[in-house]
């Protein structure tokens, strides 16, 4: 008997039935049985700055947090966060009540969303979505409702009537992600100005996914949505050191917001990890203490990057959409006389050594999707070099 008991009944989850190994596992192994350049998976392939690894060592050899650290997080950290809060966005949090660590920017999205939503709630979420966004929802019974970005003059735009007429009597929480991954989109004031609004005139409460707040590039602006006028007390915002630091293996993220929506998440989230990545807390304590220049030229670094990546992209014949936030860039595939993009990723590792990711798993919709894929530029200057001599091969 496999895969089923005596009954029949299915042994996964019937939520979880449309979640199998995701997409990134799967494009990382033909990564690596290819020998292909990965950049598919958004993760950096050097450590982040010397100064906080070695806190890291220092907490260790010193057992700050080898055994179990605080459930809301250390204390090192939690003021940590709410300084870097107050100093950057004006946002005043209480770092004994308003301020929880997790277990990376994941565990703070399925905690925030098992705590709020239950069965028969409607969640709104912006399409493409990151793919935990749909099993949080699904695993706390709610019921996701996309809201597509489409492209228009060269980046993925939210409609904000198409999002006001998605809102029913049964939706309970808005799912915002800006910056946006995969699409690079960052979001305008003008436009989250709108979603607060919005969220204020139907009661809503909301998640933001702000991981990539210290990517933004050109013209764009970071905003966020708990600084806009009534969102302090209805907004959970989720962070991440990983993303910013360069350390994802640490698995750090937090969540900030009013008292009684951070109490409802770390009710959900001390029955998930109960706590995580001890000395890896003091060291992203030391980590956001990092004077203003760190973070420019951080930023610097990666818009280089971008620009590197997004010239040999086009060059190979691809229509990119240069982001104005994260380490992503969206292509469309349709000016290489393909329009699948599942197809396109699974052979372009023979076609030409590099792994991308097809934007259509990020979609409810997948046929909105099917043309897109995003590249990670997060990796070494080198390293895209070779890529994009590697893509121009798709240009002849």
């Amino acid at each position: 008997m496999t895969g089923m008991t005596s009954s029949e009944r299915p042994l996964l989850n019937r939520r979880l039935a449309e979640f199998g190994t995701t997409i990134f596992a799967e494009m990382s192994a033909l990564a690596l049985r290819t020998g292909s350049i990965n950049l598919g998976q958004g993760f950096p392939d050097t450590d982040g700055p010397e100064e906080v690894r070695e806190a890291a060592v220092r907490a260790l050899r010193a057992g700050h947090g080898n055994q179990y650290p605080p459930g809301p997080g250390v204390p090192e950290l939690r003021t940590a966060i709410a300084a870097h809060q107050r100093r950057r966005y004006g946002l005043s949090y209480d770092p004994d009540a308003e301020v929880l660590v997790t277990a990376g920017a994941t565990e703070a999205i399925a905690a925030a969303l098992l705590a709020l939503v239950e069965p028969g709630d409607e969640v709104i979420a912006l399409e493409p979505y990151y793919d935990s966004y749909a099993a949080s929802i699904a695993m706390a019974g709610g019921t996701r409702v996309p809201v597509t970005l489409r492209p228009d003059a060269g980046a993925f735009r939210l409609d904000l009537d198409e999002l006001r007429a998605s809102v029913t009597p049964r939706t309970r929480l808005l799912l915002v992600n800006t910056p946006h991954n995969p699409t690079g989109t960052v979001l305008t004031r003008a436009e989250l100005t709108a979603v607060a609004e919005l969220a204020v005139e139907r009661d809503l409460l909301v998640v933001t996914d702000e991981v990539y707040e210290h990517l933004v590039y050109d013209e764009a602006e970071h905003v966020p949505l708990a600084t806009l006028p009534g969102m302090r007390g209805r907004t959970v915002t989720i962070g991440s050191a990983g993303k910013t630091f360069s350390f994802t293996g640490w698995k750090v993220g937090w969540a900030t917001g009013a008292p009684d929506l951070v109490a409802a998440v770390r009710s959900a989230k001390q029955f998930l990890t109960y706590v995580a990545s001890g000395p890896f807390q003091y060291a992203v304590a030391e980590a956001l203490r990092l004077p203003d220049s760190y973070f420019a030229d951080f930023r610097s670094d990666m818009l280089a990057k971008r620009d590197l990546l997004a010239g040999g992209l086009e060059r190979a014949g691809f229509k990119v959409f240069r982001p104005a936030g994260t380490y992503f860039i969206t292509t469309d595939i349709r000016p290489l006389g393909e329009s699948d993009g599942f197809a396109f990723c699974r052979a372009l590792p023979e076609r030409c050594g590099v792994v991308a990711i097809p934007n259509a798993v990020f979609y409810d919709h997948r046929e909105q999707g099917a043309p897109f894929v995003r590249f990670a530029f997060c990796k070494q200057t080198g390293v895209l070099e070779e890529a994009t001599s590697r893509l121009k091969t798709l240009a002849v």
